[in-house]
Parts: structure tokens; sequence; C-alpha cells
């Protein structure tokens, strides 16, 4: 998948488990467990809030890679 990320790193750096993180960007621990696992693309919104959440700018948590692109 072209859209790589390092959602848990950041989330673990915060020491909170997913289902904490899912409640602070509104959406379930199953969208944040799909997000880190490469399964899920976010919304524009959604990928603001996780990085406000984080407290890191998006391409900090994103990146796209054209490579990958099939």
């Amino acid at each position: 998948m072209p859209l790589e990320n390092r959602l848990k790193e950041h989330r673990a750096r915060l020491g909170i488990n997913q289902a904490d993180m899912g409640k602070m960007a509104g959406v379930s621990r199953q969208t944040i467990s799909l997000i880190e696992r490469g399964d899920y693309s976010p919304s524009v919104t959604l990928a603001l809030k996780l990085a406000r959440i984080c407290q890191v700018t998006v391409e900090d948590i994103f990146s796209y890679n054209e490579e990958d692109e099939t």
C-alpha cells in the first residue's frame, strides 16, 4: 500500500492504547488498528486529528510512497 504510517510509534510514545486513541479521535479502536496495520487510509480530517493528538505534523505520521503503488 502506498500510504505508510508511523501511528503506532507515536501512540506508544504517548503511552496510550488503541482504544484511548480512538476515543480521543472519535473513532473505534478497530479503526486505529486498521490504520496502524496499513489496511485503512484515514480521511484528511482524521489524519489531522491524529496528528494533533500526537502533537506532530501529518507528515510525521503518514507518508505516501508512489513506488509502492500498483
